[in-house]
């Protein structure tokens, strides 16, 4: 057992899309991510996600609607939820998801992260 710093971990790294284990726990994983753009369409058939915004804001596009997070805020995609992150600058999030989830879900390409790094 130790405390984890979310300002040193995340500036351990600078790329985005590609998220870091920070911490387990049971068979879920507390990630940390850099998003600037605009991801990939795709769902996780399996598993439900959960996004807190660190630092910045991004919109969470769905296909009938966008939610815009700020700091502080968060949002839940239930499984089978097709969605797309999109961010205008750079916004650091925390996602808890099963171990299992891949960072495209049911969509697999060039930015698929099948090894995560763990911080």
């Amino acid at each position: 057992m130790q405390k984890i710093n979310i300002k040193e971990k995340l500036s351990l790294f600078s790329d985005h899309w590609n998220p870091r284990v920070v911490g387990k726990l049971n068979d879920q994983h507390v990630r940390l991510a850099k998003f600037q753009g605009e991801f990939v369409w795709h769902q996780h058939d399996q598993e439900d996600e959960f996004f807190l915004v660190i630092h910045g804001s991004f919109e969470m596009q769905f296909r009938d609607r966008v939610e815009t997070l700020n700091e502080g805020d968060f949002i839940i995609v239930p499984r089978g939820v097709e969605h797309c992150p999109r961010a205008e600058n750079e916004v650091h999030v925390m996602l808890f998801e099963p171990a299992t989830t891949l960072n495209t879900g049911e969509t697999e390409n060039e930015r698929t992260v099948r090894e995560l790094d763990e911080l």
